[in-house]
């Protein structure tokens, strides 16, 4: 039976495509809900825009360069353009090649996750991409509390701030669905905060 979209946690991430942290956040921890199924009981939406300025030119100055705002637009587009596991499959395809130190061969995962590249080639090349970072702009603009660093992760409205490895932590907190997703029961699949627990 599907969840209500009420019993679904929301779990944002704000970040940006050459942050070596965020590369690391998604390859080696946001993978985890999709291989434990917590995915099922997540809302979950990639930000790519973190810690990028608008300048008075209405240019924009990525924190890595302009390598790093090419590929946030690219990513951008692949959120439009496909659905949430397959987007985020081709992210944390770029994201490990990142890690590797190969970026530039960001293509490649296009024959690695056997996509069609027309549709990302086509929001990117007809604009779209850039209108789609310019939402993602003003939305990361808008955080309150503002954003401080990256990986910025948001669990149903609350911000994590340095705790945001123990992510699936307070998914379980924060669900509210009748059964208890395997993933949250079992303690070896989740990250313990003692003192978040201790809280409540």
């Amino acid at each position: 039976p599907s969840l209500q979209t009420g019993e679904r946690v929301s779990l944002s991430l704000y970040y940006e495509s050459l942050c070596p942290y965020c590369a690391d956040f998604i390859v080696n921890k946001l993978s985890k809900i999709f291989q434990n199924r917590l995915i099922d009981v997540v809302d979950l939406r990639l930000i790519p825009w973190g810690n990028t300025h608008i300048l008075p030119n209405s240019t924009w100055a990525c924190q890595h360069g302009a390598d790093e705002c090419f590929l946030d637009v690219v990513d951008a587009c692949a959120i439009r353009v496909w659905p949430e596991w397959t987007h985020f499959r081709f992210i944390h395809c770029v994201e490990r090649l990142h890690l590797m130190g190969k970026h530039t061969e960001w293509r490649s995962c296009f024959t690695t996750l056997a996509l069609d590249p027309t549709p990302l080639y086509n929001c990117y090349n007809y604009g779209l991409g850039y209108r789609l970072e310019k939402q993602y702009a003003d939305e990361t603009f808008a955080l309150n509390p503002p954003h401080r660093f990256v990986p910025w992760v948001v669990v149903d409205g609350l911000p994590l701030q340095q705790d945001y490895q123990n992510f699936i932590s307070y998914i379980c907190k924060a669900y509210k669905g009748s059964s208890l997703p395997s993933a949250c029961a079992n303690p070896s699949s989740s990250y313990k905060v003692d003192y978040y627990e201790s809280e409540s």
